[in-house]
C-alpha cells in the first residue's frame, strides 16, 4: 500500500534536513553537509509492514518550482495523499513563498482534492523564545485563511528539538489504516498491565504512531522528547556496533519500560506503581506481542478488523 507524500518549499527552507533526520538517521549537526535538492528526489520508506511512504522531496529553486506548476503539473500533483509545505520562518522572500504555496494549492485542488495539507513553520530555533508563540500564531492564522477551501494543519518545527518529531508523528498518524483498532487494543493492554500510559513507536524512525493514556500528565511534549532521546541513543549504540533492544528506567515514583514489540514497533509502558515487579510487566509485554503482530498484519492489508 503506497501513499504519495509531497515535501515542498523554497530552496533552503530545511526540507531535506528534516527528511534526513526522520528517515535516514542523520543527527541535526550532520545535516549541514547536505546539498540542495536537484529537481525531485524520490524515496520509498517502508512503514509498519506493507505501508510504504512514497516521499517526493521537491527541490525549491525557482526554475524547478516554476516547472512543477507547468510541464510537470499532472505528474507531481496527481494521486497525492499528503502535501507538506515547509516555510522558513526567517525567509526574506515571504511573498514569493506565499505565491508558490498558492500555486501548490491550486494544483492540489485540481489533481488531488482529497489530499491532507500540512504547513511546517520551520527553523523556529532562530526566533527568540518570547516571540515564538506570537509569530507562529500569526503565520498559522494567515495560512489557514489562505488555504481555504482546503483545511490546513500547522506545526512549528526545528531540527534542534522535539518539535520535528511531533509534526511528523501527527502526519504519519493520518496515514495509518485502522489506527482506531490499534488504539483500542492499546487501551485494553494498558488496563491489563495497570499502566498509566502505553506508547507505540515505529521501529525505524521512532515516531509515536499510537498511544493510550489512563492518567493525566503535565508534559504535553513528552512523546516527542522520548522519540528524540531514544533515537539519538539508538544512533549512539549503532556507532559502537551495539544494538538497542530494551531499556528500563525506575525510581521511587515510577517505572518505565521500552522494549521491542512487533517486527515494526517498539512499546513504552509507564507505571506509577513501582511495587509491580519488572518481570511481571515484561512477561505481559511478551504475551501481548502475538496479538499486536496479528493486528498489524490486518492493518497492513487495509482490511478493517470488523470484516475479518
Amino acid at each position: 500500500m503506497k501513499k504519495k507524500v509531497l515535501l515542498m518549499g523554497k530552496s533552503g527552507s530545511g526540507k531535506t534536513s528534516m527528511r534526513s533526520i526522520i528517515f535516514a538517521n542523520y543527527i541535526a549537526r550532520d545535516t549541514r553537509r547536505l546539498g540542495a535538492t536537484i529537481d525531485v528526489e524520490h524515496s520509498h520508506v517502508r512503514f509498519l509492514g506493507n505501508l510504504v511512504l512514497n516521499l517526493w522531496d521537491c527541490g525549491g529553486q525557482e526554475a524547478f518550482m516554476e516547472n512543477y506548476f507547468a510541464s510537470q503539473r499532472d505528474n507531481i500533483f496527481r494521486n497525492v495523499e499528503v502535501l507538506i509545505y515547509v516555510f522558513d520562518v526567517e525567509s526574506r522572500e515571504l511573498q514569493k513563498d506565499i505565491h508558490y504555496y498558492q500555486s501548490c494549492l491550486e494544483a492540489i485542488l485540481q489533481n488531488s482534492p482529497e489530499a491532507k495539507l500540512f504547513c511546517l513553520i520551520h527553523k523556529m530555533d532562530l526566533v527568540t523564545e518570547d516571540q515564538r508563540d506570537i509569530i507562529f500564531k500569526e503565520r498559522e492564522t494567515d495560512l489557514k485563511e489562505l488555504s481555504r477551501p482546503l483545511e490546513c494543519t500547522c506545526f512549528r518545527t526545528s531540527i534542534w528539538d522535539e518539535t520535528l518529531y511531533r509534526a511528523w508523528s501527527s502526519i504519519v498518524y493520518m496515514l495509518i489504516p485502522n489506527v482506531k483498532e490499534l488504539e483500542n487494543s492499546l487501551k485494553q493492554f494498558a488496563s491489563i498491565v495497570d499502566a498509566d500510559e502505553v506508547l507505540l513507536f515505529e521501529r525505524a524512525t521512532f515516531l509515536v504512531i499510537s498511544h493510550y493514556q489512563r492518567k493525566a500528565h503535565r508534559d504535553v511534549h513528552r512523546f516527542e522528547k522520548v522519540s528524540n532521546i531514544i533515537k539519538q541513543f539508538k544512533l549512539s549504540c549503532s556507532k559502537l556496533a551495539a544494538q538497542f533492544q530494551s531499556m528500563e528506567v525506575r525510581n521511587s515514583a515510577f517505572a518505565a519500560y521500552i522494549d521491542m514489540f512487533t517486527s515494526n514497533t517498539y512499546v513504552m509502558v509507564c507505571m506509577s506503581d513501582p511495587q509491580i515487579p519488572s518481570e511481571v510487566t515484561l512477561i505481559n509485554i511478551r504475551n501481548a506481542r502475538k496479538h499486536f503482530e496479528k493486528l498489524e498484519k490486518v492493518s497492513s492489508s487495509g482490511t478493517p478488523i470488523s470484516q475479518r
